[in-house]
C-alpha cells in the first residue's frame, strides 16, 4: 500500500479497512487479516495495525473475539458510511465548492458528469 504523508499510517490504515467494508469486500462477522498477517501484507509494523485495529474497535466498526480475532461488526457499514460522509462534508467538500466558484462551474455541469461517472 502507497502511504501519503498528510496522514499518519494508522488513520490511513482504518480508511482502508473502512473502504473494504464500504465495498463489501469484508462483509459483517467476517474475520478480519490478524494484525501481523495485515501488517505484512500492506508492509507495516503490526502495531501500527492494532492502532488502526484499535480505533475502529472503539468506533463500533470491528469488534474483537477473545483468543480468536478481529470481525467487521453487523453495523459497520452503516458506521462507516456515516463516518466518511461526515468527513467528506466537513473536509472535502468546502474545497471543492470553492474550485467549482473559481472556475465558474455550475452545479447542473458537475451533476452531468457524476451522472457519467456512475454509468
Amino acid at each position: 500500500m502507497l502511504f501519503t504523508s498528510d496522514k499518519a499510517i494508522y488513520l490511513q490504515i482504518k480508511e482502508l479497512v473502512m473502504e473494504k467494508i464500504l465495498l463489501e469486500e469484508w462483509l459483517p462477522d467476517t474475520k478480519l487479516p490478524s494484525v501481523r498477517d495485515f501488517g505484512a501484507e500492506i508492509e507495516v509494523n503490526p502495531n501500527t495495525v492494532m492502532r488502526a485495529y484499535d480505533i475502529l474497535q472503539q468506533d463500533q466498526i470491528i469488534y474483537n473475539r477473545r483468543g480468536v480475532g478481529f470481525f467487521v461488526s453487523p453495523e459497520a457499514r452503516a458506521l462507516a458510511q456515516q463516518e466518511k460522509k461526515k468527513e467528506f462534508i466537513e473536509t472535502e467538500l468546502p474545497t471543492f465548492f470553492k474550485t467549482m466558484h473559481l472556475l465558474k462551474m455550475e452545479i447542473n455541469e458537475i451533476i452531468n458528469l457524476y451522472n457519467d461517472y456512475k454509468s
